[in-house]
This record gives structure tokens, C-alpha cells and sequence, in this order.
């Protein structure tokens, strides 16, 4: 059976759906649609709209993080804090597409740029997480460019 594929305006609601669940305001998801719609074409993919949709989640991360950033020229924005607040984005992201868009595995290791290996342990765990209501930073420990459980 041949899936069709959706085209980005079909995509509008599992995209707003997504904005909503990751920043828990109406306002912020608007905002997040509205970006990831002016940077898609009406021809973009499924996998293009999405990995357009989290460049747009990830950069308003980093915009919220840069106001607590001291005002010095030299100062790098990539610091561990941000390295756990994206890791964090990316696995959230990645347990929200699964069960809101219904993507598979494969599907959003192409869209997140994780090994399909990483994206399966996100999921088991990342589920874990989101129904005990733990933040992710305090679950994971990244160990050989996957995550690991600290519980294993």
C-alpha cells in the first residue's frame, strides 16, 4: 500500500499541534507556524517542512537563551546548557512526532539528524519521561554519541 504524501498545507495542524505540545502557548505556536511556513515552499516534502519546523523550534530555543547571555563580543552562544536545552528540544520533538504525526522511526531520524539507533532510545525513553513528568536533561547521559538511560 502506497502512503501519499502530504503536502506542507496538509501538514498545518500536526504542525501547530507540534508548536503547541513544545511550547505550551498559543501565542509561541502561532509564531513558531508562521515561521516554519515563510522558509517551506508549496512543493516542500513531509521530511522538509518538518526538519524546517524544528530549525524554526530550535532557533526561537536559542533566541530565548541568548537574552540571558552576558553582552561581551566573544562570548560563544554554544554552551553545555545549550547543548542539553536542544538535546532536550530534539528529544520532546522527537516523541511528539511519533505520536502526533505518527512518523516512523526512520522518518524522524532523517528529520532530527540522529542515527536511527539514538532516535529508538529517545522514544522508548523519552515516552518514560513525558508521562512521569521528568525533564530529559536529568534522564539522559549521552555516552557514545547515543543516549543512555542513567537507570542501565
Amino acid at each position: 500500500m502506497i502512503k501519499a504524501q502530504r503536502t506542507p498545507l496538509d501538514l498545518m495542524d500536526d504542525i501547530y499541534s507540534l508548536a503547541h505540545w513544545l511550547t505550551g502557548s498559543e501565542t509561541k505556536a502561532t509564531e513558531l507556524v508562521n515561521s516554519t511556513y515563510l522558509n517551506v515552499r508549496n512543493k516542500s516534502s513531509e521530511t522538509e517542512v518538518f526538519t524546517t519546523f524544528r530549525t524554526c523550534y530550535l532557533d526561537s530555543i536559542d533566541q530565548d537563551d541568548a537574552y540571558s547571555l552576558p553582552e561581551t563580543p566573544c562570548f560563544s552562544k554554544e554552551t553545555p546548557e545549550t547543548t542539553r536545552l536542544r538535546q532536550d528540544a530534539d528529544i520532546r520533538l522527537s516523541v511528539l512526532l511519533s505520536a502526533i504525526s505518527g512518523l516512523k522511526h526512520r522518518a524522524i531520524s532523517r528529520i532530527i539528524g540522529k542515527p536511527l539507533k539514538t532516535i529508538r532510545v529517545w522514544l522508548s525513553e523519552g515516552r518514560k519521561a513525558l508521562v512521569h513528568g521528568s525533564r530529559f536533561e536529568s534522564l539522559f547521559l549521552n555516552v557514545g554519541g547515543y543516549i543512555r538511560s542513567e537507570a542501565s
